[in-house]
């Protein structure tokens, strides 16, 4: 039926539109809209030189159109244009829009795509990009990289590990054990007599990351039931199903009541938790990378205690062997081609324009032009040190609006992570990089759980029942054991969980976010970890 459905489309498509080019026989329009890397520095300019260079070079005219900052904007603007047949050539989408629009028939499979971009799709297309998109053995869109994965990771004190002399803990009893010692340790460490073991603060705005969000799904993770979702086939469904989530919800509710976590969790918010780690307030978190170890996030740490160090560790082996940082939920920014543009026989040109973007003009998108925003250093990773014009280089905020689209071609290679994350020298006289953190925070044990984030959203009511639930269970105004647990799991289900969790379900098989025992899954999620 959808085939059907596809080719009255696009025979409807032809009819309407024909062939004809709206500029200059010599040049082929392609309609572009991207989304921009900082929306409030602007679009490039009308003159930008680039879209002459893409004329002369290319032989493309490339129209270019900023979409919405709004995920939600995006995607009214998508739709709108969706129904009424003015889809661009090329656009950003997201994965639910992308899913109604092939449909409808409205947009094009790209499967013969990847291999006249050699470049470009080995750089930003690998298995997991490609079944990001795929239905019925067809993908529909282009997946580029998008936010840094697994940027996330467990921290410990090392200076607290030496002077106590233990060693970095390794299971959850350890974990458990070096809490308390760093909670009872030399009370002038911080000089305020109130260091802990734990700090975290309730991060849950994301909804596939758990009623406690991600800072505290290294202590979940240990009990195999990091973030909300499991998606593995067996286990398919909300992770409070799983009988080791009352085990992980005891060993947290513990740390509240031995005191071994930092009390304010329940009312920090990120910008107190991270002024509290960085007063010495506790000894082991969950932190970002740049959070962590960018110069001037490190700056207040580095001047309250010049010897003091942080480290990155393995989280916690559970009872039966389970251990995660958190949820790995891959993120894309999927461009699409429309019918229209397909049948134009512009395919061809699109893929030409982003080869060439990610291949001989990848710092002329990511960096500007050299010489005049940047130069390259030692390393060949680019720099604004030495530039004739300082005001001019590609960090500075008026400059942004000549790099709108290196989101189109970044993918998380070193340059650019060594470009964004210089390495500087602490006060003690150590260096350090972000990106060295993010590295080290990226090969650590994650569970791969890829779509999650796109699975259809409880209502209020179900997620405030939840994220408040699992919360008073912790802190003690609900009494954690088993026969109140399964009363409250029964009363979740009446008020809608159930069919939170039913319609979750089936959006997940449907769109291909089940990860089955195949040989493919086990080789990507074998990859990922």
């Amino acid at each position: 039926m959808r085939k059907l459905v596809i080719l009255a489309l696009f025979a409807i498509v032809v009819l309407l539109s024909g062939c004809s080019q709206e500029d200059d026989s010599d040049l082929v329009t392609i309609r572009l809209w991207y989304g921009a890397a900082v929306t409030e520095a602007g679009p490039p300019p009308r003159n930008w030189h680039v879209i002459q260079k893409v004329r002369d070079e290319l032989g493309i005219n490339l129209r270019l159109s900023a979409l919405p900052s709004s995920m939600n904007d995006q995607d009214v603007r998508i739709s709108a244009a969706g129904a009424g047949n003015n889809l661009p050539d090329i656009f950003m989408v997201s994965r639910g829009v992308l899913m109604n629009l092939v449909n409808v028939g409205l947009v094009a499979p790209v499967d013969t795509l990847y291999d006249q971009m050699p470049v470009r799709s080995e750089r930003h297309y690998d298995e997991l990009s490609r079944r990001f998109t795929t239905i019925d053995g067809r993908a529909w869109g282009l997946a580029d990289p998008g936010a840094t994965p697994r940027n996330e990771g467990l921290l410990i004190r090392k200076d607290w590990l030496d002077a106590l002399g233990l060693d970095v803990p390794v299971t959850s009893d350890d974990f458990m054990n070096v809490m308390r010692a760093f909670t009872s340790g030399p009370a002038d460490w911080n000089g305020n007599m109130n260091t802990f073991g734990f700090g975290a603060f309730l991060e849950n705005h994301n909804v596939h990351e758990g009623a406690l969000g991600r800072r505290f799904d290294p202590l979940m993770g240990a009990f195999g039931v990091a973030g909300t979702w499991n998606l593995k086939e067996e286990q398919l469904g909300l992770n409070i199903r799983n009988p080791e989530y009352f085990d992980a919800l005891s060993f947290v509710r513990q740390m509240v009541e031995e005191r071994v976590i930092d009390p304010n969790w329940v009312s920090h918010s990120r910008d107190t938790f991270r002024a509290a780690w960085k007063q010495g307030t506790f000894g082991i978190m969950r932190e970002q990378n740049a959070a962590f170890a960018a110069q001037n996030n490190y700056r207040d740490f580095d001047i309250n205690f010049p010897n003091g160090e942080w480290i990155v560790i393995d989280p916690p082996v559970g009872p039966n062997g389970h251990q995660s940082v958190g949820v790995d939920t891959p993120s894309f920014r999927i461009y699409a081609i429309s019918t229209r543009a397909m049948y134009q026989g512009k395919a061809a040109h699109i893929v030409r324009l982003l080869e060439w973007m990610t291949s001989e003009s990848y710092f002329l998108f990511g960096w500007g032009v050299e010489g005049d925003n940047f130069l390259f250093d030692e390393n060949g990773v680019p720099t604004v040190a030495g530039i004739p014009d300082p005001a001019r280089g590609f960090n500075r905020s008026e400059m942004q609006k000549y790099t709108q689209l290196r989101n189109m071609v970044f993918f998380n290679g070193d340059v650019e992570l060594a470009a964004r994350f210089p390495v500087w020298t602490t006060a003690a006289g150590r260096q350090k990089s972000a990106e060295w953190v993010l590295r080290d925070m990226q090969s650590r044990p994650w569970t791969l759980n890829t779509g999650s984030d796109a699975l259809p959203q409880p209502n209020a009511d179900v997620r405030r029942f939840w994220e408040q639930g699992i919360v008073e269970f912790v802190i003690g105004s609900r009494t954690l054991n088993r026969e109140n647990w399964d009363s409250w799991l029964a009363e979740f289900d009446q008020i809608g969980g159930a069919e939170w969790e039913d319609t979750a379900i089936a959006a997940a098989k449907e769109l291909g976010f089940v990860q089955t025992s195949s040989p493919l899954t086990a080789a990507i999620i074998a990859q990922e970890n």
